[in-house]
């Protein structure tokens, strides 16, 4: 049984992906994480020794500290957070034990090189509908919750992309773009290796209503209807993004936990 300042794989794994994910924190060792480069979703890579540099930067979330066994590295560094203040737990078992419960990994050979303040810059057509909220949404839940979505014209994608160090996507002839049938919100996945049966059917879904196949799922044309109707409603897109984020929030909650479940009202006629 965990302690109360631990948390387990399990426990940890219903949160990720969610609003309410704690920020993680990897303080394995460079060697440690050379032998197997992928994070759990959404952490971010610190040196365990400088906690009292970077710590401070954490204050007002809960978060959750893990090293490779869950020993001496993370026991120590949230044993500092919370003498900053900050919910500190560490991962029961570390990232070891993470791996070995099959938890969702991130794969972090194709991330973009952060900007000096840690966050990844990305940069897409103005007016998003379906595609280019799907994306941001998959990286702030799943890749980097600082991550800084910039939207410009369609003809000045490559030129912003080059001159402010952005990561172009969801545009012709880029790396994150259409495959095939596929749309980017699938080879962002693909890439970042973030395959599972909620995200797998949220992309199904996605990619019904992003390339006009609304057979493919019968939660598309709703989907649909909600996303162009969120377009509709905001001139600003930044602000059309936050408004997106709990649309797919809760689809992909549904994709996760509740697609075996129906609605019953009414229970039908009584009987005497």
């Amino acid at each position: 049984m965990p302690s109360n300042t631990q948390i387990t794989p399990p426990q940890l794994s219903r949160l990720v992906g969610t609003p309410s994910a704690p920020i993680i924190v990897d303080v394995r060792t460079d060697d440690d994480f050379a032998l197997d480069p992928r994070l759990i979703p959404g952490a971010i890579r610190r040196d365990a020794l400088e906690v009292v540099e970077w710590g401070g930067t954490l204050g007002g979330r809960r978060v959750v500290v893990a090293c490779q066994r869950g020993a001496k590295l993370s026991e120590g560094a949230a044993a500092w957070l919370r003498h900053a203040g900050v919910a500190a737990e560490t991962l029961e078992g570390g990232f070891e034990a993470w791996r070995e419960a099959g938890g969702l990994m991130l794969r972090t050979t194709s991330l973009p090189v952060a900007d000096a303040q840690g966050r990844t810059v990305w940069v897409t057509r103005a007016r998003p509908k379906v595609d280019r909220i799907a994306c941001p949404w998959l990286i702030r839940r799943f890749v980097d919750s600082r991550a800084v979505f910039l939207f410009v014209a369609a003809s000045e994608v490559g030129g912003v992309a080059e001159r402010f160090g952005a990561t172009p996507f969801d545009v012709d002839g880029v790396f994150w773009s259409h495959r095939g049938e596929r749309c980017t919100f699938d080879a962002m996945i693909e890439e970042f290796g973030l395959g599972s049966p909620a995200l797998d059917r949220l992309a199904t879904i996605v990619r019904a209503a992003d390339t006009a196949r609304l057979d493919l799922a019968p939660q598309a044309a709703g989907f649909l209807a909600a996303s162009l109707g969120l377009s509709r409603m905001y001139r600003d897109d930044l602000e059309q993004l936050e408004a997106g984020m709990p649309l797919y929030d809760a689809f992909f909650r549904w994709c996760r936990d509740a697609v075996e479940e129906t609605h019953n009202w009414p229970s039908g006629p009584k009987t005497a």
